[in-house]
């Protein structure tokens, strides 16, 4: 994949980190897995799965809202531009298998996830936690283009589950 084309200014003053006039944290993947895991275990995965959904849905919707009046992006380069820049910050590789505005469908493919552990790939997996992000991003582009179809994510199995080669997650009209 190389170097990342994510532009970083810092502010002198605070320190904060901005890409597109957007605030940004950069943090160790151990210090925000740890973390994770700590809030999944206290809450529960169903419980924290609901929370994470709506709590992505709306940062992707309001990422991709920002992202594309910047880059004077529209339709499938919003999609195509939010999977680029996931998988250059470090979440993961997203790979679109297939997307379709007209039908409110999409299918992404996560590969190498921040949440893959291959000693516990068979029982879990954080990557639940994507499933509102790519809702968000449909709906924002639909939502872009006039349309009023809203859509739902689900994950349907995550990488290494029955050694699955990559996590499998797809975007449906509700």
């Amino acid at each position: 994949m190389g170097a990342p084309l994510v532009p970083i200014d810092v502010e002198p003053e605070t320190g904060r980190w901005i890409t597109d006039s957007l605030p940004m944290l950069y943090v160790p993947v151990h210090f925000f897995v740890n973390n994770h895991l700590a809030i999944e275990k206290e809450l529960g995965v169903e419980r924290y799965a609901r929370l994470l959904y709506d709590a992505g849905y709306t940062s992707a919707w309001t990422w991709c809202e920002h992202e594309a009046e910047v880059h004077d992006l529209g339709g499938v380069a919003v999609f195509e531009h939010y999977m680029s820049r996931l998988s250059q910050r470090g979440w993961g590789r997203f790979e679109i298998l297939d997307i379709d505005l007209a039908g409110a469908t999409a299918s992404v493919a996560v590969l190498h996830s921040v949440f893959h552990r291959p000693d516990e790939a068979d029982t879990r997996s954080g990557d639940y936690m994507f499933t509102g992000w790519f809702a968000g991003a449909m709906d924002q582009i639909l939502a872009a283009s006039g349309q009023n179809t809203r859509t739902r994510a689900e994950q349907v199995f995550h990488e290494g589950q029955t050694e699955a080669p990559y996590g499998l997650f797809r975007v449906h009209p509700v």
